[in-house]
């Protein structure tokens, strides 16, 4: 009978833990179901002309820090990431290549043009299907690969003021691992 008088007492506290436990996580920080395993098999199509702009193939550089940044012309927070991403070129032992997600290749030169192009090859996922693949929850999204196995994902733009404390570190873990 006791109990009768309080189920719904607990039953709301039951969902209030539930709920703030929610509130609690960071949603930047999903675990990746890709993360130490090899890069999904692909290839695309350059964002001009004919032939393959980027594939699995470019991925297996064992003496390099491969980047993929998943990015689009029509993506906001795409454009306040590409200062960082200039950074990232620029770097010893770095590759960054790019995927265009669901965008006309029109506009992904028009933006590359515009705001600098940091990538070594550019490819163009014009369906979303190599996003579904690696995993990829929005743009933009950031994928570090060593041996063509996924070690990072990072969802959402890198800033510049996550430049030295977040993305560096992960950078310098992964060339200790190169050189050994």
């Amino acid at each position: 009978m006791l109990i009768k008088r309080f189920l719904p007492l607990i039953i709301f506290a039951g969902i209030f833990v539930a709920f703030m436990v929610g509130l609690s996580l960071n949603p930047r920080e999903i675990p990746s179901a890709l993360i130490n395993k090899p890069a999904p098999e692909f290839s695309l199509p350059p964002l001009k002309g004919d032939g393959v702009g980027l594939s699995s193939e470019n991925l297996n550089d064992k003496d390099t820090i491969i980047i993929i940044n998943f990015f689009a012309s029509w993506c906001g927070p795409c454009r306040v990431e590409h200062p960082s991403l200039n950074q990232l070129s620029k770097l010893a032992g770095v590759k960054l290549y790019g995927i265009a997600y669901k965008d006309d290749p029109k506009n992904s030169l028009s933006f590359l043009a515009n705001y600098g192009n940091p990538y070594a090859k550019v490819g163009a996922d014009l369906k979303g299907r190599n996003a579904i693949n690696w995993g990829v929850t929005g743009t933009p999204e950031t994928f570090f690969v060593k041996d063509g196995i996924i070690r990072y994902q990072h969802i959402g733009p890198i800033h510049d003021m996550q430049f030295d404390t977040d993305i560096m570190p992960i950078i310098n873990k992964l060339r200790q691992e190169v050189g050994s």
